[in-house]
């Protein structure tokens, strides 16, 4: 009889331990993940819209903004006189976002190039990497995508 009243009372204490555990936890949604993203201030920005680029032949007519992965940074193409405005990849979501809609007639899109480095040592190309990989990273939070320049 003692067994029988142990075997109970622990089945009891299992099925309370079972009834008070967590459900699992699923990984978020896209629509999820998008509605907890911090403002960046490109909310404002429509999607991309592909029928807008210019043919992927001739990228000269780009004019959403333009990025180029470098050594020492990223640069960023001022499209109006064709300077480089070298950022460091932590100052890429700032410079975007100051931007007016105007600079964005394809959508929350960007063109991205790569420099050829004048000196390709390891070195050089392991911050090429680096840099892009960063880069990319920062677009993909911003919610930003990008095209690849030829």
């Amino acid at each position: 009889m003692r067994n029988w009243v142990t075997t109970i009372i622990t089945f009891n204490l299992l099925g309370a331990l079972v009834a008070c555990s967590k459900p699992p936890q699923t990984a978020p949604t896209e629509t999820q993940t998008a509605e907890t993203r911090q403002p960046t201030g490109l909310e404002s920005i429509p999607p991309p819209d592909p029928s807008k680029y210019p043919p992927f032949s001739d990228m000269t007519g780009w004019k959403n903004p333009y990025l180029v992965v470098r050594e020492d940074g990223i640069g960023y193409v001022d499209l109006s006189n064709r300077e480089i405005h070298i950022l460091k990849p932590e100052e890429v979501p700032a410079e975007l976002a100051s931007l007016s809609s105007s600079a964005w007639p394809y959508g929350r899109v960007v063109l991205v190039a790569q420099a050829v480095p004048k000196n390709p040592t390891d070195q050089t190309k392991a911050e090429l990497r680096k840099n892009r990989a960063l880069l990319l990273g920062t677009l993909k939070e911003l919610d930003v995508q990008y095209r690849e320049a030829p």
